[in-house]
């Protein structure tokens, strides 16, 4: 492809936006500025809360510790029944934000941890963090130099060299498979492929603890067959990844469509421990 006078490539997800000066990518949360791809999103924090590990969810990492977890906007998939669709399916202008830097996160992180042993460290979460990759990074840098741990909370939509970058900082992770059918990751503007190979990459980290989950959508990926083939490859990988089955509620551009029932969620569960060890439900 020739691009354009000032165009630049993206590089951070299967997008690969070629971005106009001033233009900002699909994600909503990087642009070109000043001819370089930069991320909008660094530092600009929309949401935070101190968190039970559990509601990441992580059901098998350090339970009954806490986190500060922080959001802030933008995504790179469009899911039509996104749960968090007020900022991830947003840019800058399109909610309020405050700018923190890394140094005063990983501060606030280690000042609750003083008063509150249970505090774990910081959890990026809400949106999608790596669409803003650098802004886990330098915070995760520091976290750790206080002793304590990173957790990311992700689709894990993104290419491996993103991954490559944070994921030695990260100690425990969750990543979102949404379907395990390429069809109907085409419906989020994602890929089945390159959610694989960020969970591949995690599971070899020897440092970072994984759990992964699916929502379970009327509809769109509610068989037994998917879920048998989805827990298999997951157990091809590693046996000891947890899976949580989660029951879908009517959000965002699915509101016209009811519950995922929860006896579906049950059996769904029942199929996945077949193959792995460690499946949990959620939101029933």
């Amino acid at each position: 492809m020739i691009l354009s006078k000032g165009q630049v490539f993206c590089q951070v997800c299967p997008n690969g936006c070629a971005l106009a000066p001033g233009a900002v990518g699909a994600c909503r949360a990087r642009g070109n500025v000043d001819g370089a791809i930069v991320p909008l999103g660094f530092g600009r924090v929309t949401s935070v809360a101190v968190d039970p590990v559990e509601k990441k969810p992580l059901a098998c990492w350090k339970p009954g510790s806490t986190v500060l977890s922080l959001g802030s906007f933008g995504c790179n998939l469009h899911c039509p029944w996104c749960q968090n669709h007020e900022i991830s399916q947003v840019g800058e202008d399109g909610v309020g934000w405050r700018t923190v830097a890394p140094a005063d996160v990983a501060d606030l992180a280690a000042e609750l941890n003083a008063r509150d042993q249970r505090m774990a460290g910081v959890a990026y979460t809400y949106n999608e963090p790596l669409v803003a990759w650098e802004f886990v990074r330098d915070c995760g840098e520091l976290v750790h130099e206080r002793g304590l741990s990173n957790v990311l909370v992700s689709a894990g939509c993104v290419n491996p060299q993103v991954i490559d970058a944070v994921a030695p900082l990260i100690d425990a992770a969750n990543i979102d498979l949404k379907t395990f059918r390429q069809k109907t990751y085409a419906l989020t503007g994602g890929r089945l492929a390159t959610v694989q190979a960020t969970i591949e990459a995690l599971a070899a980290t020897p440092t970072c603890h994984l759990e992964v989950t699916t929502l379970i959508v009327p509809g769109v990926n509610d068989t037994r067959e998917e879920m048998d083939e989805l827990a298999a490859w997951l157990a091809s990988v590693d046996p000891g990844i947890v899976l949580h089955v989660s029951r879908f509620h009517p959000a965002f551009r699915m509101r016209d469509r009811g519950r995922t029932s929860v006896t579906l969620v049950y059996e769904l569960a029942d199929v996945a421990r077949a193959h792995l060890a460690h499946v949990f439900t959620g939101n029933c």
